[in-house]
């Protein structure tokens, strides 16, 4: 899992990097009252609040995240004035600390799944890190009293970028982004009534043996 920074007062955007204290989605830090709940069995019934508690506290931390780094933006930058372009910058900012290796067209593992030795490709943020990153913050623009049609995280030119980078990545890293489609169940009642219909024919077909055996004793 690629690491997204969060940026602290102080940092420079463009300029070198100081002060970065680094969030992953997995932390292994565990203190306090946090240590005791953690000797203790998860619940089946606690499982989807955790999930989603989870889910709000990476959405909080990416969106203060990102206000840092409008402030830290030379010039500075307010939400108001932001647009897809600067969530652009943002994106492209953050493959500095990425942790995924992306082959070039000149690598000789350039499509290559699981490459046999090392090689000199830079290191980027996998296109999953970056598109549930998007997916939260556009969310967290509207929880805070953004509007839907002015939300720069679900511009179009993101969108582009976002299919761009699946696609680059895909092809250098030898690797593919496509969902499996899955078959969806029959209804209930739909499986009910083709059960039913069978067994009505196979009744028939036995009956009309059965028939048919009988006049030939007949004759």
């Amino acid at each position: 899992m690629d690491m997204i920074p969060q940026l602290m007062e102080g940092s420079s955007a463009y300029g070198g990097v100081t002060n970065l204290s680094i969030i992953t989605n997995n932390s292994s830090s565990v203190t306090g009252a946090a240590a005791a709940e953690a000797t203790q069995p998860p619940s089946s019934s606690s499982s989807p609040s955790a999930n989603s508690s989870r889910y709000e506290n990476q959405k909080r931390r990416d969106w203060n995240t990102f206000g840092q780094y409008l402030r830290n933006h030379r010039p500075p930058l307010s939400l108001s004035r932001c647009s897809g372009a600067h969530v652009l910058e943002f994106l492209r900012y953050l493959d500095q600390f990425g942790k995924t290796k992306v082959h070039t067209n000149v690598c000789h593992f350039y499509g290559h799944p699981n490459p046999p030795a090392p090689c000199p490709c830079p290191l980027r943020q996998a296109w999953g890190s970056l598109d549930a990153l998007i997916g939260r913050l556009r969310a967290a623009f509207e929880e805070n009293g953004g509007k839907p049609e002015t939300n720069p995280f679900g511009a179009r030119a993101v969108r582009l970028y976002l299919r761009e980078v699946r696609d680059m990545q895909s092809k250098a890293r030898g690797v593919s982004y496509e969902k499996k489609k899955r078959k969806r169940p029959l209804p209930q009642s739909s499986a009910s009534s083709s059960s039913a219909v069978a067994s009505h024919q196979q009744f028939q077909m036995l009956s009309g043996t059965s028939s048919t055996t009988q006049l030939k004793f007949e004759k």
